[in-house]
């Protein structure tokens, strides 16, 4: 019954924070320094899920050419840089890992 009760607390936390944005969005302005720093925010929560999976995926540092999940991740920046879209990166990424993960 307790873990009902968490989940129930963390829903209603969940939902009344992004609420406040509806209700108090049209009144509330951020100043012009926070919203500079927020823009930032998506790469660094990015970086952080990423990094740790591509060159450590089983828990040691592995930067070497045999890594499938650091030579997919290098391949999807370079095609995003290159082509400005997500979806091609992300195919061909997916791609090279799956190449790799079967033939290497």
């Amino acid at each position: 019954m307790t873990q009902w009760w968490m989940i129930g607390g963390m829903m209603l936390l969940t939902l009344a924070t992004r609420a406040s944005f509806l209700v108090f969005g049209q009144r509330l302005a951020f100043p012009a320094p926070l919203q500079r720093a927020l823009h930032y925010v998506p790469v660094a929560v990015l970086s952080a899920l990423i990094a740790p999976m591509a060159l450590a995926p089983s828990g040691s540092i592995d930067i070497g050419p045999g890594n499938p999940y650091l030579v997919g991740t290098l391949v999807a920046g370079a095609t995003a840089a290159l082509t400005r879209k997500t979806l091609p990166a992300i195919l061909l990424s997916f791609l090279v890992y799956g190449a790799m993960r079967y033939f290497v």
